[in-house]
């Protein structure tokens, strides 16, 4: 069944795609989100928010919320190289003094609720199955599994396997190969010592605080981890950092082994007539440089205010995505200790920048209706 065109019509309502849709109904414009599974579920994720993140949050008026779900805010950071130890407290910067790292259901839940709230219509357990094609060859929204929705700019926000992406034809315009690998584990009974990063030769491990008293301990490396991240956990813990092994031992595995190798790097083409790509959708970079939620943040920021301008948008993505996207394709290369720990000071400099530009973004007003494009 066909129904009348939106402003909007968003796939995906995870992170990226609840973002993107509570900005755009909180400027006056009629969206509707549709989401193939149904939440509120877990996905595969380490879930550590960046600065810029929490500062997003902060300024959508929705870290309040997280924090009372139990998230607990990340005061100090841990950088643990070959055994020696530097503890760093987290200062106040853009407006923002400390971390997080929220579990997905419970954050995904929280936007898509703002959403909801802003007049945004979410439907789950739909699937997008075509682009909607005017006569002039523009996307006009989706064809779906409950029937078709048209609307005047379709925003694909459906993750590194974006089916979006592939529908309007976006293509790559850069991408690198990468042998590497993320598994992680949730331990209770761990204690809390903000977010960890232990450095060893080959590979990388932290951990993020989270809800629950649990702890999301991880490891990156080359694919050849694999094998042992899934049957000896906290062995190939120990080759990283002897001291986080010891820990892990001691506290209670709650989960299985989760985790994921050879994920894409590559950053398509954000924008086409009737269209753009948000979060990892349209940029997906390996895990070993973290902070995809933060990306899909201030894509959605971005593609907000400049809807007027889809060509703007997708500079202002290349432009804060490039720098961290040449550190993800020098990290995953596990170069020695000393030359990764530059990278990661590196990155913590770059993410920093981007909080302090995303802090001083100023407030917008409602975007007037005929600005759509």
């Amino acid at each position: 069944m066909s129904e009348r065109a939106n402003d909007v019509v968003v796939v995906g309502s995870r992170c990226a795609g609840a973002a993107t849709a509570m900005l755009l109904a909180r400027r006056g414009l009629r969206v509707t989100v549709v989401e193939r599974t149904r939440t509120p579920a877990d996905t595969l994720s380490t879930h550590g928010i960046a600065r810029g993140g929490v500062v997003q949050l902060a300024r959508w008026g929705l870290l309040d919320a997280v924090l009372a779900s139990g998230a607990p805010p990340i005061r100090q950071v841990v950088f643990n190289v070959d055994g020696d130890e530097t503890v760093r407290t987290i200062r106040d910067h853009a407006g923002v003094d400390h971390l997080i790292a929220p579990r997905r259901y419970l954050l995904d839940e929280i936007l898509a609720g703002a959403a909801r709230e802003a007049g945004a219509t979410i439907r789950t357990g739909v699937t997008a199955t075509e682009a909607l094609r005017g006569g002039d060859g523009r996307v006009a929204g989706v064809r779906t599994s409950g029937g078709d929705i048209p609307a005047r700019l379709t925003v694909g926000a459906d993750g590194v396997r974006s089916r979006i992406a592939n529908l309007v034809g976006s293509e790559i315009v850069e991408s690198f190969p990468a042998d590497a690998a993320t598994f992680y584990v949730y331990v209770a009974a761990l204690e809390n010592r903000g977010f960890e990063y232990h450095v060893g030769r080959g590979a990388f491990a932290g951990v993020f605080p989270t809800h629950d008293g649990e702890s999301c301990v991880w490891v990156c490396g080359p694919t050849s981890i694999a094998p042992q991240a899934t049957t000896g956990f906290a062995d190939l813990l120990a080759q990283v950092s002897p001291s986080l092994a010891a820990r892990v031992r001691q506290g209670h595995v709650t989960s299985r082994v989760r985790g994921a190798a050879r994920l894409p790097n590559h950053r398509r083409r954000a924008t086409g007539p009737g269209w753009a790509l948000v979060g990892d959708a349209g940029y997906h970079r390996d895990p070993i440089t973290g902070h995809g939620m933060t990306d899909a943040f201030r894509d959605a920021e971005l593609l907000a205010r400049n809807l007027d301008n889809l060509p703007e948008y997708e500079r202002l993505r290349d432009a804060a995505a490039a720098e961290v996207f040449a550190i993800t394709r020098d990290m995953t290369r596990f170069p020695e200790p000393a030359r990764f720990t530059e990278l990661q000071r590196r990155l913590g400099r770059v993410l920093d920048e981007e909080a302090t530009m995303l802090a001083a973004l100023p407030q917008k007003e409602a975007l007037p209706q005929g600005e759509l494009v």
